[in-house]
């Protein structure tokens, strides 16, 4: 007989998930809401046609196994990575600026008539990132050890 998985089965492994397809993405966006970053962690490397950034992503995913085991919540650094792109254009950020911390409020994709479309993140306090791409393909990939949230706290979540 086989059993259901837990939350306690997957709480210490890093997640490695891509979205091809608008319904993934919006599991990575789920994961990725109340994520912060430094606006110097992002890159867009033209050549390779691949905008990343490195997130202090909270861990919803494990709020159920918090609970249970009356522990702090926690965040873990991860990366989303978006391929195929052509373009980047931004609104209320200044890229590089270290001292300016951004939180991810959600990660849409938009398509456009050629086939291609626009990954859309928005930030809050108004802040956007449009990256232009010729295929829906994003990457989100833990790649440090969980840690303790610093607030102790479960950001409000509108769902």
């Amino acid at each position: 007989m086989t059993a259901d998985a837990t939350f306690e089965d997957g709480a210490a492994k890093p997640l490695r998930l891509v979205a091809m397809d608008d319904e993934d993405l919006q599991v990575l966006s789920a994961l990725c809401q109340d994520a912060v970053f430094p606006a110097s962690e992002m890159q867009w490397q033209r050549s390779k046609q691949r905008f990343g950034i490195l997130l202090n992503r909270f861990r919803w995913e494990d709020i159920p196994v918090a609970q249970r085991r009356d522990r702090k919540p926690e965040r873990v650094q991860s990366v989303l990575a978006v391929e195929n792109v052509v373009r980047v254009a931004s609104q209320g950020v200044t890229p590089g600026d270290a001292d300016t911390i951004l939180s991810v409020l959600s990660v849409t994709y938009e398509e456009d008539a050629a086939g291609g479309g626009a990954v859309l993140l928005m930030l809050a306090g108004d802040g956007a990132i449009r990256l232009q791409v010729e295929d829906l393909e994003v990457a989100l990939r833990d790649v440090t050890k969980p840690y303790a949230a610093v607030s102790g706290k479960v950001p409000d979540h509108p769902a």
